[in-house]
């Protein structure tokens, strides 16, 4: 059928409109007012992080830009977090951003609306950001904002270890083994354990087993798990650079040598307590734990003595490595206002701002120019050294990843399989979780 002029030009104009909406959509260009400031209007912030110093943020904008009354933070159980956000957006209640740790990213992808490298090139994320913060960098554009890490620690018992006069840390894994642990372990005549060096080998009763397998697979040199399309990823947990190295079975065979009791490094079991509460407890010399828990340890136990390190590092290490969980700001597709999102997370992502949330949290912020800088605080001056060197990798759902590994180690401490066949089990179970 012959369309008439009229006809036809309005075809066209609606497809140029089309595509000019669809491109202002994917740039995330925010409006300006008459005074040059974001038009933002309503976005909810929905994350896992204490709401005090988001909403602290936020407040502080307001001060200046009147736009941000429209801004609010709610603060969510991480236990609920994704149940919540399931049903909220079935309701069609859903936030517009969510602030959250890249341990959700693979779970949340599909819900979540990424930056074009058109808007956000790939060179410039590169520069802007410490290499860990790419962890949001997928196939097809930025995943988040980033906007700090919470790195991993070692804890340690300043009169325990000065008791046998051990004055520092233990520095290698080489030296926590060989020297630390032979002179401050406590074991009665039947091997049963009075006093624990470290907690490692079991999954259930260690905070964070998950942070502790995932920096000695990182030390070992892991490929890790790669995104190259979209819904792709390929597990390279137990590859690395050097062919004679599995990364994730060395890192699991030395994990469980601390749990069996007929190994020299026999430390911990699964009688006990929670490692966190044996730390506070003075009945564990090391704790490995997130640098953000220094203040609540400290809370917990004001006569505890303790200080921060940097977890061990393998003596002929030539680059340093440590787990880091790396937090940043969102889009979710379902929101129906993307652009004042957009605004909303580049600002509370800005240098200035993300500086000031790493501070609230006891975390350290993630552009370069900031981790650089250092940090006057008591246990900051530590973890700003551990921001630059942690890194993360595409996990799935939390909770499913803790029951793969949980069985992992049980298998290899109850005798089931070997460490290799452990690993590779776990690794098939693994890799179904992504499909």
């Amino acid at each position: 059928m012959k369309m008439r002029p009229f006809e036809l030009t309005l075809i066209v104009v609606f497809v140029i409109l089309m595509l000019v909406s669809l491109l202002f959509l994917s740039t995330y260009k925010a409006k300006k007012d008459n005074n040059g400031l974001p038009v933002i209007g309503t976005v909810s912030i929905w994350g896992t992080l204490p709401k005090d110093g988001v909403v602290k943020a936020i407040s502080d904008l307001k001060e200046t830009n009147e736009a941000y009354r429209g801004v609010s933070y709610k603060e969510i159980s991480s236990d609920t977090f994704d149940a919540e956000l399931v049903n909220a957006l079935a309701d069609g209640k859903g936030p517009d951003v969510i602030l959250v740790s890249h341990e959700r990213l693979v779970s949340l992808r599909n819900k979540i609306k990424p930056v074009s490298y058109d808007s956000f090139p790939l060179r410039d994320i590169k520069s802007v950001y410490v290499d860990g913060a790419q962890i949001f960098a997928l196939s097809d554009g930025l995943y988040a904002y980033p906007v700090m890490v919470d790195p991993l620690m070692m804890y340690w018992n300043k009169n325990i270890l000065a008791t046998d006069n051990l004055l520092q840390a233990p520095a290698t894994w080489e030296s926590l083994v060989n020297e630390y642990l032979p002179t401050l372990i406590r074991r009665n005549a039947d091997r049963s354990i009075s006093r624990s060096v470290v907690a490692m080998g079991e999954y259930h009763n260690v905070n964070n087993a998950f942070g502790i397998l995932s920096a000695l697979l990182l030390q070992a040199g892991t490929k890790g798990v790669t995104n190259s399309q979209e819904n792709y990823y390929k597990i390279n947990l137990d590859e690395s650079q050097d062919d004679s190295i599995k990364p994730l079975t060395v890192s699991v065979d030395f994990y469980t040598r601390f749990s069996k009791p007929t190994n020299s490094l026999y430390s911990w079991n699964r009688s006990f307590s929670s490692d966190k509460d044996r730390f506070l407890s003075e009945e564990l010399a090391l704790y490995f734990g997130y640098g953000s828990e220094a203040y609540d340890i400290e809370k917990q136990n004001p006569n505890l003595s303790f200080d921060i390190a940097e977890i061990p590092q393998g003596a002929s290490a030539t680059v340093r490595r440590t787990y880091g969980r790396f937090y940043g700001l969102s889009a979710l597709k379902s929101s129906g206002n993307l652009v004042g999102a957009s605004a909303v997370m580049q600002d509370l992502s800005s240098k200035d701002i993300s500086e000031k949330l790493a501070k609230s949290y006891n975390m350290v912020p993630v552009q370069r120019l900031s981790a650089s800088a250092g940090s006057d605080d008591t246990y900051g001056r530590l973890t700003y050294k551990s921001g630059p060197i942690s890194y993360g990798w595409l996990s799935p759902k939390q909770e499913i990843v803790n029951t793969i590994f949980t069985t992992m180690t049980q298998d290899i401490n109850e005798n089931r399989y070997d460490t290799t066949r452990a690993v590779s089990d776990g690794l098939g179970r693994l890799q179904m979780e992504y499909n």
